[in-house]
């Protein structure tokens, strides 16, 4: 059994710097990058894309709404045609610069609110996949297993691939707690116990003491969680200690 270590990153937006993402990429092993909408710009797109290759790290297409200001965290009506036309627009663009660096998007991951809100809504979700699946029906879609994108993601016969969230807890439903809640981000003990249990048990705790299934092949560190780096040092190097070397899932 393997697990993928992945990470939030080319988040800054022109001087705005987020996270520490050349020390962050010589950890993961995929690279979920802003596309220009939540984050991002080409600059950053370009550079972040030749570390990753540089380094070998997959490269996936980190899709939100157009929503610099908020960060792409606030929930956004959007029609699904639409949005199918905005995911595709963002895959194309990180494309161009995975291929520039020597290699290509592998994945598509929605962000923030948008990976709420398809989770939840079918006709987001196949909006998503119909756009992944326009641009290449060979690229995977990373999201929370058991909700709207598994099903979208299956039905068209694209391959998915279960995400958990080692540095953010649980609601009891299973939905990651909102962050302005009191303990909704884990301190670097809490999440190296937590990365081990989604891996080694499929389970996660929530906000009420309690644990929550989660079916994961691949767990998160976001970029910009404090001390974020050696946090994800100590992910991966428990999860080895353990037995369960970290590989890309693609």
């Amino acid at each position: 059994m393997t697990l993928d270590l992945n990470s939030d990153l080319g988040e800054g937006f022109g001087d705005y710097v987020m996270g520490d993402d050349a020390a962050m990429l010589d950890v993961v092993t995929s690279a979920n990058i802003a596309c220009g909408f939540h984050a991002g710009d080409p600059a950053i797109m370009r550079r972040t894309c030749a570390l990753a290759v540089e380094k070998g790290v997959r490269i996936g297409a980190h899709v939100g709404h157009r929503d610099l200001p908020g960060f792409g965290r606030r929930a956004i009506a959007i029609d699904p045609a639409e949005l199918r036309d905005e995911t595709l627009y963002q895959i194309g663009a990180l494309a161009a610069f995975a291929q520039a660096a020597g290699d290509r998007v592998r994945y598509v991951k929605p962000h923030g609110a948008l990976y709420h809100q398809a989770a939840a809504d079918r006709a987001l979700a196949d909006a998503i996949v119909a756009a992944l699946r326009d641009f290449d029906p060979d690229l995977a879609l990373l999201g929370p297993a058991a909700t709207e994108l598994e099903h979208a993601a299956r039905a068209a016969g694209t391959r998915f691939v279960g995400e958990g969230f080692a540095d953010r807890a649980y609601t009891p439903e299973g939905l990651l707690a909102p962050r302005g809640l009191p303990g909704a981000v884990l301190g670097a003990d809490a999440a190296v116990a937590q990365a081990l249990s989604i891996a080694r048990d499929g389970k996660a705790a929530d906000v009420d003491g309690g644990t929550v299934a989660v079916s994961a092949g691949s767990v998160c560190v976001h970029g910009d969680t404090p001390a974020a780096v050696e946090m994800a040092r100590r992910i991966r190097a428990a999860l080895t200690e353990s037995g369960l070397p970290v590989r890309a899932f693609t």
